[in-house]
């Protein structure tokens, strides 16, 4: 896609298109290793754009579509809606400019940690969380109480309803790995859907860690809060 490079610039959270102006006119952006001279100038918005154009000394940000891979910490929320440090706010600042703006693909709670995927692709997005898709979230439970032996046969039964829902859950995998702690794997993406099931089979979830989306696993070089770019072979694994 060909953009004006003042629009680019905003549109990645540099300034406004007056401030994107300024900038060109300065001699701030450098295309190809020459400033770029003329804010009306329609560039090319490829993967390459980002080795070939610096602003004030650095490389320009990634353009869209952008996709992250995020091990989200506790304490951190998914909605600028919601009250704590919002996710967002582990990105560069100007991100928080971007146009279109990054989204998180669904949300995990304050309390919950792990692997999640934020991305300014509304059709990947959709595509994602869509139950056509089939896509399997991956889970690290730590609970209150023992595991009494029945929770693996109550969720794998597709029988099971959690309260103040018509529609019974899809089925889904537990493997216990100790009396307290077990992997969930579930293929829907309901409300606290976790917690709750382990709460209609009368336990309660201390801590949860989502350890991989589809078959992405959580990147294991990626602390609490840290992140990076995802790449084909990630969200190809996703959908695999």
């Amino acid at each position: 896609m060909r953009v004006r490079l003042d629009r680019l610039l905003a549109n990645l959270g540099y300034g406004s298109r007056r401030e994107a102006q300024a900038l060109i006119a300065a001699g701030e952006v450098v295309l190809d290793g020459a400033p770029a001279v003329q804010a009306s100038t329609h560039i090319q918005t490829d993967a390459s754009l980002s080795a070939r154009m610096t602003v004030s000394g650095e490389p320009l940000d990634p353009p869209s579509p952008l996709t992250l891979l995020l091990n989200k910490p506790l304490g951190g929320v998914c909605s600028h809606r919601e009250a704590g440090r919002n996710v967002y706010e582990l990105f560069p600042e100007r991100w928080r400019r971007r146009t279109p703006a990054l989204s998180t693909v669904g949300r995990l709670d304050a309390n919950t940690s792990g692997l999640i995927i934020v991305t300014d692709d509304g059709a990947l997005n959709h595509r994602i969380i869509s139950p056509r898709s089939h896509v399997a979230k991956r889970y690290l439970a730590t609970l209150a109480r023992p595991l009494s032996g029945h929770e693996a046969s109550l969720f794998a039964s597709g029988a099971l309803k959690l309260d103040g829902d018509d529609k019974p859950l899809t089925p889904a995998e537990l493997e216990i790995l100790e009396p307290t702690l077990a992997r969930l794997t579930i293929h829907e993406g309901r409300y606290h859907q976790v917690r709750r099931m382990f709460a209609a089979a009368g336990n309660h979830v201390v801590a949860l860690h989502r350890e991989a989306v589809g078959r992405l696993e959580q990147p294991p070089d990626l602390a609490p809060g840290a992140w990076r770019i995802a790449s084909a072979v990630d969200l190809a694994a996703v959908f695999a």
